[in-house]
């Protein structure tokens, strides 16, 4: 079973966004039985809640599921229990691998860096742009090559 868990600050919007678009893509290459899915964020502040509005109102206007999924916060076991950390912008990496400290972790990498032709290097907030449509748009490219570059490292192949 691979482990993806994606990072963001507060777990409602960007980090839930990706986990349901992946979540999506994995299904459409028929390996849903090969991965363990989940998002989380460094914060607490939201704990508990569905994600966002807007993040529920992109996912709904490209038919993704995001049913039962609350806002958590990640814990250190999380970082030795996934294989793919995947954080949204530097600030979340920062507060990843600090809270690793020297322990083994899963893989810690961002979002866009599987995205080497974005003009962007982190996934902008939409809680305080407004602006989903553009996060959608960087995290459903990001996450056809992350789900690539997986299937490469764990020598799975889609359907």
């Amino acid at each position: 079973m691979v482990r993806v868990l994606f990072v963001c600050l507060g777990n409602i919007c960007r980090s839930p966004m990706a986990e349901a678009v992946f979540r999506k893509k994995v299904e459409e290459a028929n390996l849903s039985d090969r991965f363990d899915i989940d998002s989380a964020g460094t914060g607490d502040w939201h704990i508990g809640k569905p994600p966002h509005e807007g993040t529920r109102n992109i996912l709904d206007q490209y038919k993704i599921d995001y049913s039962g999924m609350k806002a958590r916060k990640v814990t250190k076991p999380d970082l030795q229990n996934y294989d793919y950390i995947i954080a949204m912008d530097a600030e979340n990496a920062g507060n990843l691998n600090a809270m690793a400290e020297h322990e083994q972790t899963g893989e810690i990498a961002r979002l866009l860096d599987f995205l080497p032709e974005s003009d962007v290097v982190d996934v902008p907030d939409p809680y305080y742009t407004g602006n989903f449509e553009e996060v959608y748009e960087l995290v459903n490219k990001s996450c056809e090559k992350l789900l690539s570059y997986i299937c490469k490292q764990e020598n799975l192949k889609k359907s």
